[in-house]
């Protein structure tokens, strides 16, 4: 059974500052992502996957959807299922199970770090949100595309962080405005409400205004993923958007801003 490893990891990184950090830091950092605990889930449902998996991962954190716009999620799956990014774990379980439970299958365009975690394999379309993508990747991304399968997606590519005195994504990059036009593919935008914890945004600000790079706060994902054991989740799901929609009467990236605030407006 493969199992989450920090220390192995961060020594295969790319990065030269993380392998030079002391194995205590490494050891401090795996308790922080709660390295064991994962682990022990991991064992627990080892026997499944895709979204068999994420379902046993709902149940043990006992969380509830509360979702209403159901009715909206069209009968053919071909289309892409965008969302804002609160959690960074919760709402990528939650969205999953969301679409998954009406189509039985998806494919979520994730950052490649899912990739550690082998249950979610079958699920995950890695991209690298912090660089460049290798080409074998972006030949499997069109492929996904160009299938009639459902795609979740969020399109800020990172967690919601502190903007303008709110919590939300920053911006949405325009991709998926152009791989819906090219493989028509409808948009269903969906709103999921929550935030993280104080800290959360805390070690952001002050990474910013000490002007450190490395997105420090990221290794509290896991923890924030455990603090939300047996909580609800309010989630809405809006009407479809047609691909025709996108004409050129706005840029590919006015239309992705003009869907970010269609789904920030929307009232649960």
């Amino acid at each position: 059974m493969d199992h989450i490893d920090i220390a192995l990891i961060i020594k295969s990184s790319n990065s030269k500052f993380l392998k030079k950090l002391p194995d205590f830091v490494i050891g401090w950092i795996s308790n922080i992502i709660k390295q064991d605990e994962i682990n022990e889930i991991l064992d627990k449902y080892s026997a499944f996957k895709g979204i068999d998996f994420v379902g046993k991962i709902v149940e043990e954190f006992e969380i509830k959807a509360e979702f209403v716009g159901f009715e909206n999620l069209p009968e053919n799956g071909k289309c892409f299922f965008i969302a804002n990014h609160p959690f960074g774990l919760l709402d990528g379980l939650v969205l999953t199970f969301i679409v998954g439970s009406k189509y039985g299958r998806l494919k979520a365009i994730g950052n490649d770090a899912f990739m550690y975690v082998p249950n979610l394999k079958p699920l995950v379309s890695e991209v690298n949100v912090f660089g460049k993508n290798k080409k074998k990747h972006l030949i499997e991304l069109n492929k996904v595309f160009s299938s009639d399968v459902p795609i979740t997606h969020f399109p800020f590519g990172m967690v919601s962080r502190v903007s303008k005195f709110r919590i939300q994504d920053e911006f949405w990059h325009k991709s998926f405005i152009a791989k819906s036009i090219e493989h028509e593919r409808d948009i269903v935008p969906i709103r999921i409400y929550g935030k993280n914890s104080n800290l959360f945004y805390t070690i952001y600000i002050f990474r910013k205004l000490f002007r450190v790079k490395l997105n420090i706060e990221l290794i509290l994902l896991p923890r924030e993923l455990f603090r939300k054991k047996g909580e609800s989740v309010h989630v809405k799901i809006g009407k479809v958007i047609h691909h025709n929609d996108f004409d050129k009467s706005l840029t590919h990236w006015e239309w992705a801003q003009k869907i970010r605030s269609e789904v920030y407006s929307m009232k649960y």
